[in-house]
C-alpha cells in the first residue's frame, strides 16, 4: 500500500513532461512497446512457481503492480558498487553508479543501464497520469519515472527494491 508521503511525492511530478522527454530524447522511444527493444525473447513467467518462490510483497509489486511502503525497501540505503537486475528474469537494468538519495522514500536512479531494458507506459491508476516502468524482458512491474531528478538527464526512475536483485561488484 503506498503511503501517504508517497502520494504527495506522486502528486508534485508532472508526469506528462516525464513521458514527453522520455518519448523523444536521446532516441527513446519505447513508450507502450510490447516487445521491449533489446531483442531478447520474452521471458515466461509461471505465475504459480513464483508465487512459491517470491515473498508476499515481492509478488504483489512485481505482478500486481503493487507499491511497496516508502522507506522500508532492502535497497533504499544501499551504497554498494553493483548492477541492480530484475528480480523476476535478472536482466540488468541499474548501476549504482547511477544510484541516488532522492528522499522519496525508494531506491531513485538517473538512468537505466540500456533504455530498451525498460519499458514506459502511461499509468493512469490512483486518479493521476504517471509513467510506469516495467523490465521490457519480462514484463515485471518496477515503479515510476518522473521528471524531478538530477543532471544529466533530469529523470528520477522511482523503483521498488521488492523488484530487485542486487548484484555486487567483486
Amino acid at each position: 500500500m503506498i503511503s501517504r508521503v508517497g502520494l504527495i511525492n506522486l502528486f508534485r511530478c508532472n508526469s506528462f513532461k516525464v513521458y514527453r522527454y522520455l518519448s523523444t530524447s536521446k532516441g527513446v522511444n519505447n513508450m507502450g512497446d510490447s516487445q521491449g527493444g533489446s531483442g531478447e525473447p520474452k521471458f515466461k513467467v509461471d505465475k504459480e512457481s513464483l508465487k512459491s518462490r517470491l515473498t508476499d510483497i515481492q509478488y504483489r509489486v512485481t505482478q500486481e503492480a503493487a507499491t511497496e511502503r516508502a522507506f522500508t525497501g532492502e535497497y533504499l540505503k544501499l551504497k554498494d558498487n553493483g548492477m541492480y537486475a530484475c528480480l523476476i528474469c535478472e536482466s540488468e537494468l541499474f548501476s549504482s553508479n547511477t544510484k541516488y538519495d532522492s528522499g522519496c522514500g525508494w531506491p531513485a536512479f538517473f538512468d537505466v543501464i540500456d533504455k530498451t531494458k525498460v519499458k514506459l507506459t502511461v499509468d493512469k491508476s490512483l486518479g493521476m497520469v504517471r509513467t510506469e516502468v516495467t523490465c521490457a524482458k519480462c514484463n515485471a512491474h518496477l515503479g515510476h519515472v518522473f521528471n524531478d531528478g538530477p543532471k544529466p538527464t533530469g529523470v528520477r526512475y522511482c523503483i521498488n527494491s521488492a523488484s530487485l536483485k542486487f548484484k555486487k561488484n567483486t
